[in-house]
């Protein structure tokens, strides 16, 4: 069993799993599982054969038939240049386990540490994905994490007080996004989590991206802040080259990273989630440095 990052979460194990799978699709409770490793924040994987997964909310499951994921992907899986996981199935909550989970196809690749990869490239191949997705039609599409920063405002203040860190200089980088021009345009669909974690990579490129979560409609800063999360100067700077932002957009991507790199840096530690923690450091240090 992993070490839990939530004191709330759930345990999920193979053993329940397969008990989710006998009760309700047995015609794949046969086939192998295996846990899937590192562990996201949200949600436990599960390798089921060659061609499945299932993922299961690790706490705070949703309490509804249907997912954005599930309506939605299949749509937008063909459309764009990255490989990506669709879901196939849901499950139904029972007495084992009390939330909505998913039967996913799965997609081959690793995620791996951005150092085993060139930075630079896969700031290109996340350019050209994201430019695809903010070219999609969004008619209809559902409000996604591209929120209007003023709304983050009161969160962002709740872990600010919570962080050991420089907070005068998180502060000032933050009023400054805050100050900078609403996305006045349309809504475009945005993926809403493109870290390291979320990316699947094969022969050291970039060639999927999983965990749909948090997608939807809104303000593509939300996905520009990956730019950030490249971890070097001359890849946000690649990262921007292929996929031209305009100034007020590009401010508030800045105060979307520093925003997440505060809340995670005050909610995990280097005990509990030793990855993410490491990560956040580093895009806080790259954002704060301009």
């Amino acid at each position: 069993m992993s070490k839990k990052m939530h004191v709330d979460e759930m345990e999920i194990d193979e053993a329940l799993v397969r008990g989710l799978l006998v009760a309700q699709f047995p015609r794949w409770a046969e086939l192998p599982l295996r846990r899937i490793e590192p562990a996201g924040t949200v949600n436990a994987i599960f390798r089921l054969g060659d061609e499945y997964s299932v993922r299961l909310a690790r706490r705070e499951g949703p309490t509804r038939p249907g997912s954005r994921e599930l309506i939605w992907l299949p749509k937008i899986a063909p459309l764009v240049p990255l490989e990506t996981p669709v879901p196939i199935a849901q499950g139904q909550p029972n007495h084992e386990y009390p939330w909505y989970w998913e039967i996913h196809t799965w997609v081959e690749g690793e995620t791996v540490p951005i150092e085993e990869i060139d930075a630079v490239q896969a700031a290109r191949d996340l350019a050209a994905f994201v430019a695809v997705l903010q070219q999609l039609d969004s008619s209809g599409g559902p409000l996604g994490r591209g929120i209007p920063l003023a709304e983050r405002d009161e969160e962002f203040r709740y872990w600010l007080a919570r962080f050991d860190g420089d907070c005068a200089a998180v502060s000032a980088a933050w009023e400054a996004a805050l100050a900078a021009p609403p996305w006045n345009g349309p809504p475009v669909w945005h993926h809403g989590d493109l870290d390291v974690r979320n990316w699947l990579v094969r022969n050291k490129r970039i060639t999927g991206v999983i965990d749909w979560g948090t997608m939807g409609i809104g303000d593509p800063a939300c996905d520009v802040m990956v730019a950030w999360k490249l971890h070097s100067p001359a890849a946000r700077d690649a990262f921007r080259e292929c996929l031209p932002t305009d100034d007020a957009t590009w401010a508030r991507a800045r105060g979307w990273v520093v925003s997440q790199a505060v809340a995670a840096l005050a909610y995990y530690t280097s005990d509990n989630n030793p990855v993410l923690y490491h990560e956040a450091k580093l895009w806080l240090d790259l954002a704060l440095s301009e």
